[in-house]
């Protein structure tokens, strides 16, 4: 253990099929950062004319998914009826709270093309009193994020929660705190604290009170974590706020009464879930060997 990092996560790579993607969260060592309890980071990737995003529609429950993009597009569509396209630097947040289904897929006018894939996808839970609300879906354009400009030439892009005097328009239902900070070589900035907090670099690497931040490593920060000093021109994600407690997660699935997941996956497995429109025949089946 050390001063400024307690604790190192190594994202376990998934195989998606259309992409590997970089989770690095949730670990066994390691379940949740503040509320967030998911952490995946997918691309770069290069897709080639007829290859694409093909995610099926499939159920969530008892949480929020947060999707942000640095490059490519997804085209988005849920039970509620939305249907839209996310693009670079716009967040989407889609609250399943009591139940919601939704695909992710590529339009066929990029499958006609070549085009490259990255980003971020995160999940946070949703406290107690949310966990069954009803769901609901907010997009955010690029434009409405605020961007902060450092006196160094960074920039922090304030996503979700207040930082650096900025306050995102994304709902949020606990204290929550995402945020991006690109920064040049040799520049360093001061992290404001939160309960809990973590450090993912997306593109290059940093140090942290002096400490190493290795490229694709989630650092869990102490409390006393708060300078970050760019060895080389590097972007890096921070994520955490407010603790919630335990959550159990079984697949996508996200609540903490393990009664509900069960409700949630006999529903699932009975076809009594609401359909997507538009994507009303594919579905991402539960597995066979799914247990609660």
């Amino acid at each position: 253990m050390t001063n400024a990092i307690i604790e190192r996560l190594k994202p376990k790579e998934k195989d998606l099929g259309e992409m590997t993607v970089k989770r690095a969260l949730p670990m066994i060592t390691r379940r949740s950062l503040g509320p967030w309890v998911f952490f995946d980071h997918f691309g770069p990737a290069e897709f080639g004319p007829g290859q694409g995003m093909n995610v099926r529609p499939h159920p969530h429950i008892g949480l929020a998914t947060v999707t942000y993009l640095f490059e490519g597009s997804i085209w988005h569509r849920d039970s509620l009826g939305s249907d839209l396209d996310i693009n670079p630097g716009a967040i989407n947040l889609m609250v399943a709270g009591e139940g919601i289904v939704h695909s992710e897929r590529t339009r066929q006018a990029q499958l006609d093309g070549t085009y490259r894939m990255h980003g971020l996808q995160l999940w946070h839970a949703l406290p107690a009193e949310h966990e069954d609300r009803e769901p609901s879906f907010h997009h955010y354009p690029a434009e409405s994020i605020p961007e902060v400009a450092l006196d160094n030439g960074g920039a922090v892009r304030v996503m979700m929660g207040e930082a650096f005097g900025a306050t995102s328009p994304v709902r949020t239902f606990a204290q929550t705190l995402y945020y991006e900070v690109t920064l040049p070589a040799g520049a360093n900035v001061t992290l404001p604290d939160a309960p809990e907090r973590g450090l993912y670099s997306v593109e290059g690497e940093g140090e942290i009170e002096g400490e190493p931040a290795g490229l694709f490593e989630m650092c869990v920060l102490s409390r006393g974590a708060k300078t970050v000093t760019a060895k080389v021109d590097c972007r890096f994600a921070v994520i955490g706020g407010e603790p919630l407690g335990e959550r159990h997660i079984r697949w996508n699935f996200v609540h903490s009464d393990l009664d509900k997941i069960r409700a949630a996956a006999d529903r699932w497995r009975a076809g009594n879930d609401p359909k997507v429109p538009g994507d009303e025949e594919d579905f991402i089946p539960l597995a066979t060997n799914f247990r609660v």
